[in-house]
């Protein structure tokens, strides 16, 4: 897989203005503030999710908003919906061994870093990082704020035209015609190597083919 990653940009879900991955939850703090400040009832996050840190800084990411009251269970079954469901596999967040019955409100607090892996075969691994506090009850119990939108992966044989699928084999991405071209040379690509480009760091692992959650933006 090509190590030259796309430009990962995500859109506010408040105002609509698109922003670099390292902007995005800052710029996000300041709607939330607002929120906080319009009525200070509750408790709810912003956490960021990524692919785990020693995998290399790849371009993917979540922002959510998470009401205090839900619990991991609910931020799991999110995970699974909108990244990592495939087989249904077994996941778990590693930090002290956090119960997925315990409320996010006992769990979380401000800096918190959490691991957490889908999949103890093919694994994918996720870091997720509580960036702040607020004093004010979530709009549900998951919001999606922000993700990045569609990655243009290019195609790894002609380097001009967008991927659209990877080779699973090889490890290789390629636009509909080049990847007819390297089904001529890999055996195994049309009957089982080629999986859909897909917008989740478990793209091309295991069966995973797509999420249900923002399908927009699969």
């Amino acid at each position: 897989m090509s190590v030259d990653f796309p430009k990962s940009e995500g859109k506010c879900i408040f105002c609509g203005k698109m922003f670099t991955k390292t902007g995005i939850n800052r710029h996000l703090k300041t709607h939330l503030k607002e929120k906080e400040l319009e009525n200070a009832k509750g408790q709810s996050y912003l956490i960021k999710i990524e692919s785990y840190p020693y995998r290399g800084s790849l371009p993917y990411f979540l922002s959510l908003w998470v009401d205090g009251e839900a619990t991991m269970e609910d931020i799991d079954i999110f995970l699974r919906n909108i990244w990592l469901e495939c087989c249904g596999h077994m996941s778990a967040f590693s930090h002290n061994q956090v119960p997925m019955s315990e409320k996010v409100k006992e769990v979380f607090y401000k800096n918190l870093k959490l691991s957490y892996e889908y999949d103890f075969g093919s694994t994918t691994e996720l870091q997720l990082t509580v960036l702040e506090e607020y004093f004010v009850k979530a709009d549900d119990e998951i919001v999606l704020l922000s993700r990045n939108e569609p990655l243009k992966w290019k195609c790894e044989l002609c380097e001009d035209e967008l991927a659209t699928q990877i080779c699973t084999i090889h490890y290789s991405m390629f636009c509909d015609i080049c990847g007819e071209e390297h089904g001529k040379e890999c055996s195994d690509f049309e009957d089982y190597g080629s999986m859909p480009i897909v917008n989740s760091p478990r793209m091309g692992v295991c069966g995973y083919d797509g999420g249900s959650i923002d399908t927009e933006r699969d």
